[in-house]
């Protein structure tokens, strides 16, 4: 074909316009659209039936269209949200992305694309209202999967949701029979194991959390030993609760905790209240004892040396000191009373006086 543009104008666009490169300016030549389309029209009759030219030319056109078409048909698109599964023969060979991709088309490969961010939900233990036999309040109860054994030998009724995703479309469609009831399998396996090393109080209250993680974890590693190609994004604990027949006096068993935990409360409230102040009157009564101890022992100290004080003193003048003594022993006893001086010497014997004290009293 190029051989015979390059026959006609020495060029597959032609010959060059009048003032094009051929004048020996600089810069590619533009195209004549219209010799493009007449030679692309003269290709074309050549496999056209002309005259008396029947032969093969149509049925080697029509077999080179519907080769063209056969080979587009394998083009195929993978949305955001799927994986491309390719299949030879009927067996899968490879997973592809999302994006426009080419695979050999039918009847050698073909392709699923199975979405693979859609999140499914397992319920266990309990059917919701969209199954059938479900009771007025919307969800209907198995006991054969929600009844548990716990490791302290109690007996629980537990509802959970299992949520889990695509991760391989390849190992999902052809590596697990049925994806669904195998995720129930093991979802029921891996909380049973759970609830056996358990003991029914932290089920029942503040050990749920801890359940459905660990439970989510042996979920996963039994999945992923059969290759499911299946990804558990949560497990979710809807209802733990005793057995029908037995809740009612577990309730009692309940309050009864919690009327001991209120009383209990209560009794360390009070001794938090008293034992600090009873402590603080011991240490007060201490400290007051320690007060007057050193108080008794610094007075009797001190008089213990103004003793030794005035019995140095009496050595050394003994009738200054008896009469010092006196002097001020006497002005102790004497010092509230009143008090009248006679002198024997006086003719009467009486001496008159100026009564100064009650003057002074009589002024105030």
């Amino acid at each position: 074909m190029v051989d015979d543009f390059k026959s006609r104008g020495g060029s597959p666009w032609g010959s060059p316009p009048e003032g094009g490169n051929g004048s020996g300016r600089k810069g590619p030549t533009p195209p004549d659209i219209d010799e493009i389309i007449r030679k692309i029209q003269d290709m074309i009759k050549k496999f056209m039936p002309t005259g008396s030219q029947g032969g093969n030319k149509p049925i080697l056109f029509g077999l080179l269209i519907l080769v063209i078409i056969w080979a587009l048909s394998g083009l195929y698109r993978v949305l955001p949200d799927e994986q491309g599964v390719v299949l030879r023969f009927g067996k899968f060979t490879t997973t592809t992305q999302p994006g426009l991709n080419y695979h050999i088309p039918f009847p050698i490969e073909s392709v699923i694309t199975p979405k693979v961010t859609k999140v499914n939900r397992m319920d266990i233990g309990f059917r919701s209202e969209r199954d059938s036999g479900f009771t007025s309040s919307g969800v209907a109860d198995v006991p054969e999967e929600s009844l548990m054994l716990t490791g302290d030998e109690n007996i629980v009724n537990i509802d959970f949701s299992v949520f889990w995703v695509i991760k391989d479309a390849g190992n999902f469609l052809f590596k697990i029979q049925d994806p669904e009831g195998t995720v129930k399998a093991a979802a029921e396996t891996a909380m049973r194991e759970v609830i056996a090393r358990s003991d029914i109080q932290p089920i029942l209250t503040e050990g749920r959390s801890k359940i459905e993680i660990d439970t989510q974890e042996i979920i996963q590693n039994i999945l992923d030993e059969y290759n499911s190609g299946i990804q558990i994004t949560q497990v979710q604990t809807q209802k733990a609760d005793p057995p029908d027949q037995v809740i009612d006096a577990f309730r009692d068993v309940q309050a009864a905790r919690a009327d001991m935990e209120r009383s209990k409360n209560e009794a360390e409230a009070y001794a938090n209240d008293v034992i600090p102040r009873a402590r603080g009157e011991a240490e007060k009564i201490l400290q007051a004892a320690e007060a007057y101890k050193k108080e008794v022992v610094a007075k009797a100290e001190g008089e213990a040396s103004r003793f030794l004080a005035i019995f140095n003193e009496y050595k050394n003048a003994k009738e200054v000191t008896q009469e010092r003594m006196y002097l001020e022993t006497m002005e102790k006893v004497l010092a509230d009373i009143d008090k009248v001086i006679i002198d024997k010497e006086a003719g009467s014997g009486v001496v008159p006086y100026l009564p100064l004290p009650e003057l002074k009293k009589g002024t105030n």
